[in-house]
């Protein structure tokens, strides 16, 4: 293919790839109890893109993981910084929230040693938890690849640009005839009215060639749980996408894949009363979906290699909601019998309010960072929450940039953040159930988007690259410039 001439410039672009498959019978994140893998179907992996203008660098890492904890996000940024100079603040690190990945939560070890015996029991035997030595692979996997990246980086051009995907996802919370709103009501349920909130269809992408036209990689954002689940240990439908995209551009350019605002978002409808397909099937359709119009995105884009690149962060501490003594005497009670063989529901739900009346007499507030890094016309604003869809199109809306990613599940874990509306009379679900996860106070939403948007206004948006103007008209086409010819 030829390659398309482009302006001549400073950026520079590389990206890396390193494997951190967790091994069978490892605890399978996802849940409030505790799940083993027992299969493996395909690799989990970081990725890691770094782009360089001679004046800053910054670094994207994408990994297939349930959440990135605060501790790890933290330790990975300071290794970076000490082997290869990016600063930590211009270091983004999201989780795919691959419900198939391995143990990097949700409890950490040694995080409820301050605890009584009954919490630290709760927490260590009775839920997900990390495991100390993967959470290790991942970390020296993160700071390998971005070193890897930034060793390896070349002259480059970079394209910017999105497509609308809007056939694989779904709001996942619905109005109930009852006046609340429930999450997952359940296909063909006559008490549902109507989705509770929108879906984010948009797919953007970044993408970087060298100077022969070789793709060096490529950065990918969309909005959608990543529950699909194929069977086993596995990236989820991400797989899927790096599959596609890598073999319509004949490719083996990393895929560096950012989530977005999709803590009420899935790929199941429940207005649908057709069969589900097989969770193979379903994670090809999401993936390959997505993927495709990734690859539709890139096949039309402008390149350019005058690109501004940029980094900021606001860090600031948010209130956690307490549950009332009440409830703990309540879940003390509960938790008090042995657990249920059957539905586990009531006890595992006191058993996180045990755990979180704990956590707020010793931690009352919570750390809670948000980043903004721009990479030329694209704004990308990072929370590091399970955040709701429409608090993500707000800042699209409000940011500022011709492109906007909101990147969740970043530089820290602060569990589902709903809008303050799912917290209103006509609200509930299971995403604003208090836990040890979830437990942020009802503003939080709000908070982390009026500072992603003032961090996104603080910089100089470019505008995207457009193609060269065509030649001056001088003549039409001699060989179609006839009237019609009869005989």
């Amino acid at each position: 293919m030829a390659v398309e001439p482009v302006e001549q410039g400073g950026i520079k672009a590389g990206f890396a790839e390193q494997d951190i498959t967790p091994s069978i019978g490892m605890e399978q994140p996802g849940g409030y109890g505790k799940s083993f893998h027992k299969s493996f179907h395909d690799a989990c992996k970081v990725r890691a893109a770094v782009f360089d203008d001679g004046k800053k660098r910054v670094a994207l890492v994408g990994f297939d993981a349930l959440i990135t904890p605060r501790t790890l996000a933290l330790e990975v940024r300071k290794e970076i910084e000490e082997r290869c100079g990016i600063p930590g603040d211009a270091v983004m690190i999201g989780a795919s929230h691959s419900h198939s990945s391995g143990p990097v939560g949700m409890v950490l070890p040694g995080e409820l040693d301050f605890a009584s015996e009954l919490v630290q029991r709760l927490g260590y035997e009775e839920s997900s938890m990390a495991d100390a030595g993967y959470l290790l692979k991942v970390r020296k996997a993160m700071v390998d690849a971005v070193v890897m990246a930034d060793k390896t980086k070349v002259p480059a051009t970079l394209g910017f640009g999105s497509g609308q995907e809007g056939s694989v996802s779904f709001n996942r919370r619905l109005r109930m005839k009852n006046g609340l709103t429930f999450s997952h009501p359940g296909p063909g349920n006559p008490d549902i009215l109507e989705y509770a909130g929108p879906i984010d269809p948009e797919v953007g992408v970044i993408a970087a060639w060298d100077e022969n036209g070789t793709l060096l990689g490529t950065v990918v954002n969309f909005a959608c749980h990543a529950t699909a689940s194929p069977g086993g240990i596995s990236a989820n439908w991400i797989c899927y996408l790096e599959q596609t995209m890598q073999g319509a551009l004949g490719s083996r350019a990393p895929v560096v894949f950012l989530t977005g605002a999709s803590g009420d978002v899935t790929q199941v409808d429940n207005l649908s009363t057709t069969q589900r397909p097989a969770p193979e099937t379903w994670s090809r359709l999401v993936g390959g979906r997505v993927g495709a119009e990734a690859v539709k995105v890139i096949l039309g884009m402008t390149r350019t290699s005058e690109v501004k690149l940029d980094a900021k962060q606001k860090i600031w501490n948010i209130k956690r909601r307490v549950p009332s003594a009440q409830r703990v005497s309540k879940a003390l009670e509960v938790v008090s019998q042995p657990k249920p063989l059957g539905d586990t529901t009531e006890w595992m739900f006191a058993k996180e309010i045990v755990m979180l009346d704990a956590l707020v007499k010793h931690q009352p507030q919570s750390e809670v960072e948000v980043q903004a890094i721009q990479i030329g016309p694209v704004g990308l604003a990072s929370n590091p929450a399970e955040y709701f869809v429409e608090n993500g199109l707000r800042i699209k809306k409000e940011g500022g940039f011709a492109l906007t990613f909101p990147v969740s599940l970043a530089n820290g874990s602060a569990g589902y953040v709903p809008t303050e509306k799912a917290f209103q009379p006509d609200g509930g679900g299971y995403e604003t159930r208090l836990t040890y996860y979830s437990n942020l106070e009802v503003t939080a939403g709000t908070q982390m988007a009026d500072a992603g948007i003032e961090l996104l206004k603080s910089m100089q948006p470019m505008a995207l690259p457009v193609p060269p103007k065509a030649p001056l008209f001088k003549q039409p086409w001699r060989y179609g410039n006839v009237p019609p010819e009869l005989e």
